[in-house]
């Protein structure tokens, strides 16, 4: 039993959450409600969040060494020694066979292209591309992206510039307040988080995540209003961007005052005013989408 928890934590079920961007097109297109798309987003989801998880298996055997002397990432089962590296390896061609068992399945060649694409992508960023700083981050904001193309695909749904435009800008958000935790722990203990943190500062960062903050806000307005949304949703749509506003400011404080955004699933996951934030947004999109409010 201990060992089968430390396998499930190597995999990072909490981390399937990102994964919940893969349905965000067909929301917007008014499709969740067809069974159909339902089932194949579903097969997506399952399908994608294997392939992940193949992913972060992979990035903690290469990291094994560097995480011995961290002091929390020791904790983790391969560096512990919970989980041994050929069962890690193991777990890695398992979770790869049913991602593709699942792709196949869901009989979209696109699809698997995407998935395709974003392993590929992960195995370089893992060996080396995330020791190169904006690079790094850039990439963690493109799988991003690649969740959205991967479900609109799956739904058949048009991907407009807006949804894409903003879901990147997004991602670079999170990505550079987590980099941000990394330098400040860096500035504190001396301690390296990863090997490209000499290519950040305090004072950079702090201007970039302001920026994507800012560019955020400024794409969802702009979608909100933008006569294309307008006509198929209606004039009440800006009234969702309150929470949007809202969400994007509990995040720069949970960034610069409490400083905990080392880990945005994390934050997601614990931080109850986010939730709240969230739910009300889904909740009121879907009243006047969905509902005609």
């Amino acid at each position: 039993m201990e060992k089968l928890r430390s396998c499930l934590k190597l995999i990072r079920i909490p981390q399937w959450t990102k994964n919940l961007f893969i349905f965000l097109p067909a929301f917007f297109d008014l499709k969740l409600g067809e069974l159909s798309v339902a089932y194949n987003l579903g097969l997506t989801f399952l399908g994608f969040s294997f392939l992940a998880s193949a992913v972060y298996v992979f990035n903690d055997m290469l990291d094994i060494e560097s995480d011995k002397i961290h002091l929390t990432k020791r904790n983790r089962p391969l560096a512990s020694g919970k989980v041994t590296k050929k069962e890690g390896v193991f777990l890695i061609i398992l979770l790869l066979i049913l991602a593709t068992i699942v792709f196949v399945l869901l009989q979209n060649t696109v699809a698997m292209i995407i998935a395709g694409v974003y392993l590929v992508q992960n195995i370089l960023y893992t060996i080396k591309l995330k020791h190169i700083s904006l690079l790094d981050i850039m990439l963690i904001a493109t799988g991003f992206v690649l969740r959205i193309m991967i479900g609109g695909e799956a739904s058949d749904t048009h991907l407009s510039h807006w949804i894409i435009v903003m879901t990147l800008v997004l991602a670079l958000f999170l990505a550079l307040a987590k980099r941000r935790d990394d330098v400040a722990n860096y500035v504190e203990t001396g301690q390296k988080a990863r090997k490209n943190i000499q290519g950040y500062n305090l004072e950079f960062l702090n201007v970039a995540i302001t920026m994507m903050a800012t560019a955020v806000v400024v794409c969802y307005v702009m979608y909100c209003t933008s006569p294309e949304i307008v006509a198929t949703f209606g004039d009440h749509t800006y009234l969702t961007s309150f929470f949007v506003i809202l969400g994007v400011l509990r995040y720069l404080q949970l960034t610069f005052v409490w400083r905990i955004s080392g880990s945005p699933t994390t934050v997601l996951l614990e931080n109850r005013f986010l939730q709240i934030i969230l739910v009300g947004w889904i909740v009121s999109f879907f009243l006047i989408i969905y509902l005609k409010v």
